[in-house]
């Protein structure tokens, strides 16, 4: 059938501007997407390093007091130190009743790693800053919390459920509760053998909500893969938890309709430790290291050391650090980034 000669003119026009409208909606595509996948990329190789006291190492987590003074950090024998600029430098805030009764754990005699067990390693720190208080999640020890002042740390729990912590770790405060979540990452190894945790695929790890009215914890999600560092989101409706294995971060729901859920957050490019709120509703994750894939075929060109993470769970930054250099916690304040790590023996700090 022929089509006149009118109607031809009118569908080549509807065609052209269909064609047009398409193309358009295909760039606008493409620009949007090219925006979303921006990230920035800050390098670490030249942040100024603060070392740490002689004989320690190991600023694995960095936490401020309400006065904003600090940071905070536990380290290898055992107690926490407080940096007081370089006029005072580190002095010790706080340690368990073992470091001044068992003399191993003062002499530096031994490595760490054969002491801990007894002397305690200070992982997590996070202040409530209503009382002043600093709760600590020492890995063998379990949960402790020291007063404003410092001094010996008080005990207040070393199991949940009658269930013994193995290694605590990762630790966050509800600022309007008190209430303390926190990760076992594994009822069956201790830190000191971590790296057993990913060979043997161990997933006994457990989220952990300490009551502070009820004084008593609760398991709030058992039979987890290696639960690392543990943050509340800025609304407070729930709590990410990094899981160092798989380079995921979940997401726990504390309210709201699905309340009790746990779902993926975020896949990462790296086995994290530490996640930290990052004041404009997202979040810091500190990698250990790259993720290694078994298929690859050339290196890795950079070193990737942490991301930052909206609230979303989309990435909008790295940092990267010379090779052989790892982060457990980035921490920031006043548009600084502090930056600690569990393996050196310094904390960093990124103007």
């Amino acid at each position: 059938m022929d089509i006149p000669s009118g109607q031809t003119t009118r569908i080549g026009r509807n065609m052209a501007t269909m064609v047009t409208l398409a193309v358009g909606i295909a760039l606008l595509f493409l620009s949007t997407t090219c925006v979303a996948n921006t990230i920035k990329t800050t390098p670490t190789a030249q942040c100024l390093q603060i070392p740490l006291a002689r004989g320690v190492s190991g600023a694995e987590s960095l936490s401020f007091d309400r006065r904003g003074m600090g940071p905070y950090t536990g380290v290898s024998d055992g107690r926490v130190f407080r940096w007081g600029g370089r006029a005072v430098g580190w002095t010790t805030f706080a340690y368990n009743s073992n470091h001044r009764r068992i003399s191993r754990c003062t002499s530096h005699a031994s490595p760490s790693e054969e002491t801990e067990d007894v002397c305690g390693r200070p992982l997590g720190l996070q202040f409530y800053t209503k009382t002043g208080d600093l709760y600590i999640a020492d890995a063998y020890l379990g949960l402790m919390k020291v007063g404003p002042r410092g001094g010996e740390a008080e005990p207040l729990a070393v199991q949940a459920e009658g269930v013994p912590f193995h290694f605590v770790n990762g630790i966050d405060i509800d600022q309007a509760t008190g209430d303390v979540y926190f990760t076992d990452s594994s009822t069956k190894y201790t830190r000191r053998f971590n790296t057993q945790i990913m060979v043997h695929h161990d997933a006994t790890g457990r989220l952990l909500k300490y009551d502070a009215r009820a004084k008593r914890v609760k398991v709030l999600k058992p039979d987890l893969p290696y639960p690392n560092g543990v943050a509340i989101s800025s609304d407070r409706t729930h709590v990410v938890v990094a899981h160092t294995g798989p380079c995921q971060v979940f997401r726990y729901w504390l309210k709201g309709p699905k309340v009790g859920q746990y779902e993926l957050f975020a896949d990462l490019p790296g086995y994290p430790d530490n996640i930290r709120r990052d004041g404009r509703g997202g979040y810091w994750v500190a990698l250990n290291q790259e993720k290694i894939h078994l298929n690859a075929t050339e290196p890795t060109v950079k070193h990737l050391v942490g991301v930052r993470l909206d609230a979303n769970g989309v990435e909008t930054e790295e940092l990267t650090a010379a090779k052989g250099v790892t982060l457990s916690d980035v921490a920031e304040k006043d548009g600084k980034l502090w930056l600690g790590s569990v393996e050196l023996d310094y904390v960093g700090l990124v103007h």
